[in-house]
């Protein structure tokens, strides 16, 4: 297993238009590739917007959903793959034959796809379905895996997908700065956005404080370091519909670690080398051998106590 080059990247990006979306990843993915990272990956619905989708009816959401490789936005990202020779990950609706309809994250390359992954929470909107298993694929000497948003919140998706063999997970997000019972939560005004360039300040204080990365620093940095693998967060910056988001795309080492994050307050990318010996040099390493599934096995297959439907207020 040789290093492998990463980006993560943020951008602002529009609500249902595809094609501005695609345009913004193509200038990042460029841009990455020059400064000689091998892979990038971008946001939960990269490619459509996301936060609109909570308006949409299951028509409209058709509509906006695509079939995957075949649809367009696909074969768009294989082409931006094939130009720049890089891989790109990034999100979007996915409908099937029956048009069911799923939150889908993809990688590709210049030859095609390489992996799809369904959302196993999806909540945005009712007329999604959950998908039903964990994906774990070879990239360029890697194993990699993919948990969407909410997915990670869950410490036993995270846990599972590293037992199956992920050394490193892309956890790409629509997260932070939304209201939610935890203390230090909320929405954050969209002024404060379109004031950057006079006052930084005040934005950078929302953006960093408990209505974003202190929270996020809560508890990303744990699922890297708990289960001794790489970690490529990424998350919108700017405005996505209605509401305000802040960014701070990273990339976490096994140990736990920040080796790289999108600092700017615009569209951003940053570059980080994984390399293979801190996979066992890490205390997670040591402690998935140490585990004693004997113990637990039947207690964390359980069913809930209770089988109200589950409401997800945060990520």
């Amino acid at each position: 297993m040789e290093t492998l080059r990463i980006a993560t990247a943020q951008f602002e990006n529009a609500s249902g238009d595809k094609a501005y979306n695609l345009a913004q990843i193509r200038r990042l993915a460029a841009q990455a590739a020059q400064q000689g990272a091998q892979v990038i990956a971008f946001h939960e619905c990269s490619v459509t917007g996301y936060t609109f989708a909570r308006h949409l009816s299951r028509e409209q959401l058709t509509s906006v959903a695509e079939v995957i490789p075949d649809g367009p936005s696909v074969q768009a990202l294989i082409q931006i793959a094939r130009e720049y020779d890089i891989v790109v990950l990034a999100g979007l609706f996915e409908k099937d034959e029956q048009n069911q309809l799923f939150k889908a994250y993809v990688c590709v390359d210049k030859n095609g796809l390489i992996a799809k992954y369904r959302k196993l929470h999806p909540f945005i909107n009712p007329h999604l379905l959950p998908g039903d298993h964990y994906v774990v694929f070879d990239l360029l000497g890697w194993k990699c895996g993919i948990l969407i948003c909410y997915d990670n919140n869950i410490i036993e998706n995270v846990r599972a997908t590293t037992l199956l063999g992920a050394d490193i997970i892309f956890m790409p997000h629509v997260t932070m700065l939304t209201p939610s019972t935890r203390p230090g939560a909320g929405f954050v005004d969209p002024a404060l956005w379109y004031n950057r360039l006079n006052d930084p300040t005040s934005l950078r204080l929302e953006f960093d404080g408990m209505k974003g990365r202190s929270w996020l620093m809560k508890w990303l940095p744990a699922r890297a370091y708990d289960n001794g693998i790489y970690v490529v967060f990424a998350n919108p910056i700017g405005m996505d519909d209605d509401q305000l988001k802040n960014g701070c795309s990273m990339i976490i080492d096994p140990f736990g670690d920040i080796l790289a994050e999108c600092r700017n307050l615009n569209d951003d990318v940053v570059i980080a080398t994984c390399t293979p010996e801190k996979l066992q040099q890490a205390g997670g390493y040591r402690y998935r051998n140490a585990r004693r599934p004997q113990l637990y096995k039947d207690i964390l297959g359980q069913e809930h106590a209770s089988q109200q439907k589950v409401v997800w207020l945060d990520q």
